[in-house]
């Protein structure tokens, strides 16, 4: 088994542009990084059985983490990070303007555009990180990588694709967003919204469109189909529009080229997908996105894969000065009928499953 990432920027692998992963200067992040773990455990749910695999004889003692972390761990203090946005509320939504006008043009018809968060600390606990963020915004495709000079918290809800041992592909696009109500009424209201917007269901249909076509090139002719759409799964934090692509693949040796198709991810871009991408590198002044809108998953020995698209994620850089740069990616998909103010409000939503279990705040600089 493999497991590790694929950064955004190996978009160039399929004909967009190439832009440097810089972090800081001179020092940049690899655009995909792998690694192969000697020892794998594996819980399974549904039947309450937990395998233990390893190349080795493992250790007497293998401390493993079920379920939730526990709340109070002495000794895990979190630094509480102060961030600052890429974008200001006004310069955000100008560029939502200048997209729509790519989109007005015939150049696009759907632009997934993205800001980012940052901050600098001196000291940070990465993990903790996760486990905090775990424990108050549970999520299917939750990760945690530590790799030399980056660590990876992630509550991603959303899967990239996945391919069983048996050659069958899936993929779960997630378009729409909408904040949890403060209470049973207004919740509903909110999810009975999202499910019944126009807007919302247009952004999830053009990117299920986008996905079937990229599933196809590698399908068994017919077997492509759409088996769940515009379905609203709600989080602690977000409800949110999810649809499924079921597709059967035509030789298991095809497994990494039907992995390239579909990369980037196109609930991140837009559609279509490489004229989209050009248009985001100059509305996002080429300001790379990294890990954020590409995958983190496990490629198995077995030609099982499963990625899940990097979203809610606070990727964590170790600085040669031994600082932490900390960056969480936000964005959303514009169409024609988005309104900049509300776009921008749906960017400061999906903040809140991160920030709050940080203990920070959406920068109020650039907020309003």
């Amino acid at each position: 088994m493999w497991v590790g990432y694929l950064g955004y920027e190996l978009k160039q692998e399929v004909g967009a542009s190439n832009l440097s992963a810089e972090i800081s200067p001179g020092v940049n992040r690899p655009d995909a990084q792998f690694f192969a773990p000697d020892t794998v455990v594996i819980i399974d749910h549904e039947l309450g059985q937990m395998h233990l695999h390893s190349i080795n004889k493992p250790d007497a003692e293998i401390t493993i983490v079920l379920g939730n972390p526990p709340q109070q761990r002495s000794g895990q203090d979190l630094c509480v990070p102060h961030f600052t946005c890429a974008d200001t509320a006004a310069g955000y939504q100008e560029k939502i303007r200048r997209a729509q006008h790519e989109i007005y043009e015939g150049n696009t018809y759907e632009v997934c555009l993205t800001t980012e968060l940052t901050a600098q600390v001196e000291d940070f606990n990465p993990f903790e990180a996760y486990c905090r963020m775990r424990q108050s915004s549970p999520a299917p495709f939750a990760h945690y990588l530590r790799l030399p000079k980056l660590e990876v918290a992630s509550i991603s809800p959303e899967r990239f694709l996945a391919l069983s041992k048996n050659a069958q592909l899936r993929a779960e696009p997630i378009k729409g967003t909408r904040p949890r109500g403060t209470d049973e009424e207004s919740d509903l209201a909110l999810k009975h919204d999202l499910a019944t917007h126009p807007k919302d269901r247009a952004e999830n249909i053009m990117i299920v469109d986008l996905l079937r076509n990229d599933l196809s090139h590698h399908a068994v002719p017919g077997s492509v189909r759409v088996t769940r759409l515009c379905s609203v799964e709600s989080y602690a934090t977000v409800h949110q529009m999810v649809s499924t692509i079921d597709a059967t693949l035509k030789s298991p040796e095809l497994a990494a080229d039907a992995l390239r198709e579909a990369f980037p991810p196109g609930s991140m871009t837009g559609a279509p997908k490489l004229s989209t991408m050009n248009i985001l590198d100059e509305l996002e002044d080429h300001r790379a996105r990294g890990l954020y809108s590409g995958a983190v998953g496990y490629l198995g020995a077995d030609g099982a894969a499963d990625f899940s698209v990097v979203i809610r994620t606070l990727v964590c850089d170790k600085l040669p000065d031994r600082s932490w740069r900390l960056s969480l990616g936000l964005g959303g998909a514009i169409t024609a009928d988005s309104v900049p103010e509300d776009e921008w409000e749906e960017v400061i939503t999906k903040s809140r499953g991160v920030l709050q279990a940080l203990g920070a705040t959406f920068p109020l600089s650039t907020a309003r």
